[in-house]
């Protein structure tokens, strides 16, 4: 079984978020990322990376901007796959379905941000599509997000957790990313 890594949003508009204070689970998920992207490199293992372009050219995910640009930590190396997606699905108008497909991938692990966002969306699609999904929990970037209700916010650390609930018990296998080496 082939699998690949799928880095999702890793753009400098999320690092933006963080260094202006906005709540958020994972402070050290662009680690786990880095560490993931070596790992798979280092065993020639595929690596895909997919990024927001947002449709409105006021949004800050652009292609060709500087919060669309890639972090640091997850800089897509010379012969990696880049999709631009407008949606909140990877799979959605990119093409990545079939780049998968020709490449004999049938497993994904899927890594990136939003968790509760564009990661959910990617890790259903994905999981709809036929794809085995692996779900390194620590290696998700989350944001609070405000209640349906009004009442308030809901803190980083449990809409990641909600999230990582939801989606394991149907859509994927939720690690930690030291335990991937083992799986791939």
């Amino acid at each position: 079984m082939t699998t690949a890594l799928l880095v999702i949003d890793m753009q400098e508009g999320m690092a933006a978020r963080t260094r202006a204070g906005r709540p958020r689970a994972n402070p050290q998920a662009e680690e786990h990322v880095a560490a993931l992207l070596a790992l798979f490199r280092a065993r020639g293992l595929p690596v895909v990376h997919v990024h927001h372009d947002d449709p409105d050219p006021a949004a800050p995910f652009r292609k060709g901007t500087p919060d669309g640009a890639p972090m640091e930590c997850a800089l897509p190396a010379p012969g990696e796959a880049v999709f631009w997606k407008q949606g909140s699905s990877a799979f959605a108008g990119t093409g990545l379905d079939a780049h998968l497909r020709r490449a004999g991938i049938s497993r994904i692990v899927l890594v990136g941000a939003v968790a509760a966002f564009c990661v959910t969306s990617t890790c259903r699609s994905a999981s709809d599509l036929g794809f085995q999904v692996i779900l390194p929990g620590d290696a998700l970037i989350g944001f609070d997000i405000p209640a349906h209700d009004g009442s308030g916010r809901i803190d980083a650390d449990t809409v990641l957790r909600v999230t990582l609930a939801l989606l394991g018990a149907d859509f994927a296998q939720v690690v930690a990313t030291g335990a991937v080496a083992g799986l791939v």
